[in-house]
């Protein structure tokens, strides 16, 4: 079944309203939070003058990616084959004329264009050729004075705040907010259209989603297809070695530790914490049987790509359902069916035993926004050794 796109009129208005006002927003937030669908229904709201970009997908050369949006787009102001030049220069040259196309692209009636670019930050592939070693921060400048409109998105939060640290005031960040009671309603009552059974079930999926749009869609088609009537047991399902929350927990958890420094010892962490949290980096140093500073290193290079929070020094999963996968699925074995029904059930019953696992029905509220400004007061300043200190 089709995952629909959840419409989250409160956010959208806010976007939209950030565009109005002549600022590029940032939304930011980790997997499954609903990036790719926001950007996708402001397309559909911004039509015709706009464009979707995912550039996880087209990041590949310079020439390729300018190439690829030339095509997709179709607008007169790229260059699908520019003259480039054969020097060894043509990944700089590449780049430019991308960034000239953004700046000069026109929509039907000569209006700007609304360039939605998922990913952005997957632009950093391009810094191993000649010329673009410093092109994250050459394409934040290029985009803070061009006369196109953009909305960035990226799951690397830690990592764009640091980019956007010296970016200009024009950039807006918007911290996607988790879905609450009444977005799930919403998205069961589309699946099933019974409103009695969506009210039923959305406090109990709303808990054990974390309020992530993938986890919570998925949880709900396995309610819907299979006529069951309990989250837990659609969520034992879902968690089998073939179900589909394995395999996005899955995804989300090795592309961030891929993403990361320290593959091996990072896991290792992660295994620690989903054996017990919160930890201090001295439990958890303890645990790994390595020092403290080289632990703090550990730590940090898992916050930079937002796999852990630390509060009061104290360490947790940032995604509860990935510490699940990782204590059914790091093993010597894949789990047996009662393995599966065990942790599941521990799950459940943490998820939901207090109130305040569970939100209270309310309207959508408008989502946490800072601007550049406030961006730069808050990201900590790199240590000397090049570590990202992160509170």
């Amino acid at each position: 079944m089709p995952t629909a796109i959840v419409e989250r009129l409160a956010l959208e208005r806010r976007i939209l309203a950030s565009l109005d006002a002549g600022r590029i927003p940032v939304l930011l937030g980790g997997c499954g939070v609903g990036r790719s669908s926001i950007l996708l229904r402001l397309a559909q709201l911004t039509r015709p003058a706009s464009y979707y970009i995912d550039l996880a997908a087209v990041a590949t050369t310079p020439e390729r990616c300018l190439a690829a949006v030339a095509a997709s787009t179709g607008a007169s102001a790229f260059t699908a084959t520019p003259t480039l030049p054969a020097d060894g220069s043509s990944a700089r040259s590449a780049f430019d004329h991308l960034m000239a196309g953004f700046d000069h692209a026109q929509g039907p009636h000569g209006q700007p264009v609304t360039f939605l670019l998922d990913e952005f930050q997957d632009l950093r592939t391009f810094e191993n050729f000649p010329g673009l070693r410093h092109v994250q921060r050459d394409f934040i400048t290029r985009l803070g004075a061009s006369p196109s409109r953009f909305v960035l998105a990226s799951r690397f939060t830690a990592r764009a705040h640091r980019l956007l640290r010296d970016a200009p005031a024009r950039f807006e960040v918007i911290h996607l907010p988790s879905l609450d009671v009444t977005d799930v309603e919403a998205i069961a009552r589309a699946r099933d259209g019974r409103d009695d059974w969506s009210r039923h079930i959305a406090p109990a999926v709303h808990a054990l989603s974390a309020g992530r749009v993938a986890y919570a869609s998925a949880l709900i088609d396995a309610m819907t297809g299979a006529a069951l009537s309990e989250a837990e047991t659609a969520l034992n399902d879902l968690f089998a070695p073939t179900g589909r929350l394995t395999a996005l927990c899955r995804y989300s958890y090795e592309f961030r530790l891929h993403r990361a420094r320290g593959y091996g010892a990072l896991k290792a962490i992660l295994g620690v914490l989903a054996a017990e949290e919160p930890l201090t980096l001295t439990d958890i140093a303890h645990r790994l049987h390595r020092t403290p500073g080289s632990t703090k290193d550990y730590l940090s290079w898992l916050e930079d790509v937002d796999v852990l929070n630390v509060q009061r020094k104290r360490y947790t999963f940032d995604d509860p359902l990935v510490r699940l996968f990782v204590r059914l699925y790091t093993g010597c074995t894949p789990p047996s069916p009662d393995d599966i029904t065990r942790e599941v059930r521990a799950f459940t019953l943490a998820r939901t035993a207090t109130t305040d696992s569970i939100a209270p029905r309310s309207t959508q509220t408008e989502p946490a926004m800072v601007t550049t400004e406030t961006t730069r007061e808050s990201v900590p300043a790199e240590r000397d050794s090049g570590i990202i200190e992160i509170d």
